[in-house]
C-alpha cells in the first residue's frame, strides 16, 4: 500500500459493527461513495481502489445503539485528496437531503460531520498544505472549530459531478471516547509512540506521527470514567495502525508488553486493547 501522505505510521482501516448490513452497504456506497469489493458472510469490505480496504462492515444480530455516555467511537475520518473532492461530497449529500450535522474550519483542515444509519460518527475532510498550519508557542497546533465557508467550498466543485470518492481517499484518523486522558496518554504516547500535537487541557488529546495534525483523537466528552459499551452494541470493533517495518512494530509491542496491555496475535499483526476497550490492530505495510 502506498504510504499515506508519506507518514511512516498511519491508520489503515476501520472495522464497524452494524445492525443491518444491507442498509449500511447502501449508505456507504450510495451516499458516501465507497465501493464493495468483497463480501464474506455478514461482512462487507469497502474500498475506493478495488485493492485496499478502508472500511469493514460487520452485521451483528440483535445489535443495539451505543450508549452516548460510553467509551468507543466518536467518529472516524475519511480523508479526501483535495478541496474539490470535499466540495463534491458535500454537494452530493445535500442533493440527497442527507443530514450534515456540522461543518468546521480547523485551519489545518476543512471538515463536515454526519452519522451513518446506526449512529456511527463520520468526518469527511481535506487537509490544507502543512506549511499553512498554525502553531502555538509550545509547538502544538492551533485547532479552532471555526465555521466552514460552505459557499466558497461548494464553488470549488461548480460544474463537476460526484462519481464516488477518489481512489486516493484514505482513513485520515480515528477519534475515540476514553474514560480518562492520563491512561490514554500512557497507552497511545508512551506505548504506541505517538506524538502529542494538540492538547485541549483536561478533555481532549490529539496524537500522530511525523508532524501530522492527528492520526488519533482522544476525548472525555462522554464523561470522566465513562464505561465501555455493551458487547452487542454497534460501533467500532477495531481499527488498524500500519507501520513501515517489522522492527518498529516490534518496539511498540515490547513497550505495550512492559505496561501489561492486552495483546493478541503474532509477529506480522498484533491486536492491542487500550485501557477503555478500544482495539487496535498493529501491522506492517
Amino acid at each position: 500500500m502506498t504510504k499515506h501522505l508519506n507518514y511512516e505510521t498511519f491508520v489503515g482501516h476501520v472495522h464497524l459493527v452494524v445492525s443491518n448490513l444491507e442498509r449500511s452497504v447502501a449508505f456507504y456506497r450510495d451516499l458516501i461513495g465507497l465501493r464493495v469489493y468483497k463480501e464474506e458472510g455478514q461482512k462487507a469490505f469497502l474500498t475506493t481502489d478495488n485493492e485496499h480496504t478502508l472500511i469493514v462492515l460487520e452485521e451483528l444480530e440483535g445489535a443495539v445503539r451505543k450508549p452516548r455516555r460510553s467509551t468507543g467511537l466518536y467518529h472516524f475520518a475519511i480523508l479526501v485528496p483535495n478541496r474539490v473532492s470535499l466540495a463534491l461530497s458535500l454537494r452530493h449529500l445535500l442533493e440527497k437531503s442527507y443530514p450534515v450535522e456540522g461543518a468546521s474550519d480547523h485551519l489545518f483542515s476543512e471538515a463536515m460531520y454526519l452519522s451513518d444509519p446506526d449512529g456511527n460518527g463520520i468526518e469527511i475532510y481535506s487537509d490544507r498544505p502543512m506549511d499553512k498550519w498554525e502553531r502555538q508557542l509550545n509547538g502544538e497546533l492551533k485547532a479552532p472549530s471555526d465555521p466552514l465557508d460552505i459557499e466558497g467550498l461548494l464553488a470549488e466543485g461548480e460544474g463537476l459531478s460526484f462519481s464516488g470518492l477518489p481512489s486516493t481517499t484514505r482513513i485520515g484518523h480515528v477519534h475515540l471516547h476514553v474514560a480518562n486522558l492520563t491512561d490514554a496518554e500512557r497507552f497511545y504516547v508512551e506505548g504506541l509512540g505517538l506524538d502529542v500535537m494538540i492538547r485541549m487541557q483536561g478533555h481532549a488529546l490529539f496524537v500522530s506521527t511525523d508532524g501530522y495534525h492527528h492520526h488519533l483523537g482522544l476525548n472525555t466528552w462522554a464523561g470522566e470514567g465513562a464505561p465501555q459499551p455493551p458487547t452487542h452494541a454497534v460501533g467500532l470493533k477495531q481499527y488498524s495502525l500500519q507501520f513501515a517495518d517489522q522492527s518498529e512494530l516490534d518496539e511498540v509491542v515490547a513497550r505495550l508488553r512492559q505496561m501489561d496491555a492486552p495483546l493478541q496475535g503474532g509477529d506480522a499483526a498484533v491486536i492491542a486493547t487500550d485501557p477503555f476497550g478500544n482495539k487496535v490492530e498493529l501491522k506492517i505495510l
